[in-house]
C-alpha cells in the first residue's frame, strides 16, 4: 500500500513539473508578441500583470480568449498549460 501511494504522489510530481515545462514553452512562444518590460504586439507582462492585479478570474478568462481566438490569436493547448503560462506572465 505504501509503495502505491509512493508511486502516486511520485507520478504526480512528475506530472507537475511536467506542465510547468511546458508552461515555460509556451510562454517562450508568447515572446514572440509579447515581452516582460515593453510592448510589442501585445502588451508587457507587467503591464497585463498591473491590470489584472488582484482579479482572481483573470487568468480563466485570458485562457479561454486564447482558446476563442476573441481578443487573442487561437492558440493550441491544453487548459492546464495554457492557465500555467498565463499566470507565469502575470507573475512577472
Amino acid at each position: 500500500m505504501k509503495k502505491s501511494l509512493m508511486a502516486f504522489a511520485v507520478a504526480g510530481a512528475l506530472a507537475g513539473g511536467m506542465v510547468q515545462v511546458q508552461a515555460q514553452d509556451a510562454l517562450k512562444k508568447c515572446m514572440g508578441c509579447h515581452d516582460v518590460d515593453k510592448k510589442k504586439v501585445g502588451p508587457a507582462f507587467k503591464d497585463a500583470a498591473a491590470k489584472h492585479k488582484g482579479d482572481k478570474g483573470a487568468a480563466g478568462a485570458i485562457v479561454a480568449k486564447m482558446k476563442d481566438g476573441k481578443g487573442h490569436p487561437k492558440v493550441a493547448g491544453s487548459d492546464d498549460e495554457l492557465k500555467a503560462a498565463v499566470e507565469a506572465a502575470l507573475s512577472k
